[in-house]
């Protein structure tokens, strides 16, 4: 199991700096956010891919916000293929093993959302084999709102047409989207149990705290929040041999991953 933050925390002050912070903390995982787009250069991600390598933090990365393949307009979904790639380039020079999607919205046509998800990310997947990129998963996140497109059975269908794409579970999302579910840890081990058969080699994992409403997920807060308490999965899994990534996304990104981490007395560092 590996643990760090979604993004690079300030105290580094460079990316370099920020994983050698991120290791000081005893984390080794980080993801890197193109969020607002993936601007990096082959050589300057290959050098930052290096440096986490040799610090053995295990590197993903976010992509685009703005990716929808669902859109009413052609020209978004086009693009939104081009935001994949952009990232997927950007994933494989670094060495991250998966990138993370938000697919779409479901929009006024919500019954071609997961037809319109998969036609795209198809199309992002011939792209990859036409470049010869083998090493980046497509990544599809669970979304938090009940409007977004992302539960792990929608998930789950692309998989059965499009090869290379894998869940990547907030927990939290989850917990908005059914309006607080996640009570007990018989509630938890229920989602992973539905989640780990669909997961692959690597189980990504977003964790926080979150605020919601009747429409699902308003705001991330910090795992303090026990909005869903984290401490329930960490004690679903802690027996578990499934190799996982947790990357927190709460507003303490760097000192909740530790949190979360100290959580599995296994993982604790006195």
């Amino acid at each position: 199991m590996r643990f760090g933050p979604a993004g690079y925390p300030s105290e580094g002050k460079t990316p370099e700096g920020s994983l050698k912070y991120t290791k000081g903390l005893g984390l080794d995982a980080l993801e890197v956010e193109f969020v607002r787009g993936a601007r990096i250069s082959q050589e300057r991600a290959e050098a930052v891919g290096k440096a986490a390598k040799d610090l053995d933090i295990r590197l993903s990365c976010h992509a685009p916000y703005f990716i929808s393949f669902n859109s009413e307009e052609q020209e978004t979904r086009n693009k939104s293929i081009d935001w994949v790639m952009d990232t997927v380039r950007a994933a494989h020079a670094l060495g991250a093993y998966i990138i993370v999607i938000h697919a779409a919205s479901y929009g006024r046509s919500p019954g071609t959302a997961t037809a319109s998800a998969i036609e795209g990310l198809a199309k992002c997947k011939e792209k990859m084999d036409d470049e010869g990129i083998r090493d980046v998963i497509l990544g599809v996140e669970t979304m938090g709102k009940k409007g977004q497109f992302g539960t792990l059975k929608e998930i789950a269908e692309v998989m059965k047409s499009v090869d290379g794409v894998r869940p990547v579970l907030d927990v939290a999302h989850v917990h908005a989207r059914g309006v607080g579910c996640l009570k007990t840890k018989a509630d938890m081990e229920k989602l992973v149990n539905e989640y780990f058969p669909l997961c692959g080699e690597i189980a990504h994992f977003h964790v926080s705290g979150i605020k919601y409403g009747d429409r699902g997920e308003i705001s991330h807060l910090p795992l303090s929040s026990k909005e869903p308490d984290m401490q329930m999965l960490a004690d679903v899994l802690k027996d578990s041999k499934q190799d996982c990534t947790f990357i927190c996304e709460s507003p303490l990104i760097a000192a909740d991953a530790v949190v979360f981490r100290d959580m599995f007395p296994k993982y604790r560092i006195s």
